[in-house]
């Protein structure tokens, strides 16, 4: 990670975090007072069960394959899916390969 006063980067955010063998990791990589953004790590047969969020929030794939439940619509996501899910949407995420993906939080203002 690089930071400056005004700028955080990350030259490859697939290499930010080790994906447990059996689980799943969370780091927060970055927050504001208008967005967080936290970095996860799943190994493959991991499961975020269907839950929502009481903001909206978008769900960018670093690598790996993942079955995505939106609502009631379910989809593939790889390595340059991105979604922006609605507050109160149920989702959930299940990892049918090592799986590394960026959610972003988006607080009121943003």
């Amino acid at each position: 990670m690089s930071a400056t006063s005004a700028i955080t980067s990350y030259a490859d955010l697939a290499t930010e975090l080790v994906i447990p063998p059996d689980g799943i990791l969370s780091r927060t990589i970055y927050t504001d007072s208008q967005i967080k953004v936290v970095l996860f790590g799943f190994s493959a047969g991991q499961e975020l069960s269907e839950h929502t969020a009481a903001i909206p929030a978008i769900i960018q794939v670093i690598s790996g394959a993942a079955r995505l439940t939106l609502g009631a619509e379910t989809m593939a996501g790889q390595a340059g899916t991105w979604v922006h899910m609605p507050a109160h949407l149920p989702h959930s995420v299940y990892a049918e390969t090592p799986l590394v993906f960026l959610l972003t939080l988006l607080r009121d203002g943003a």
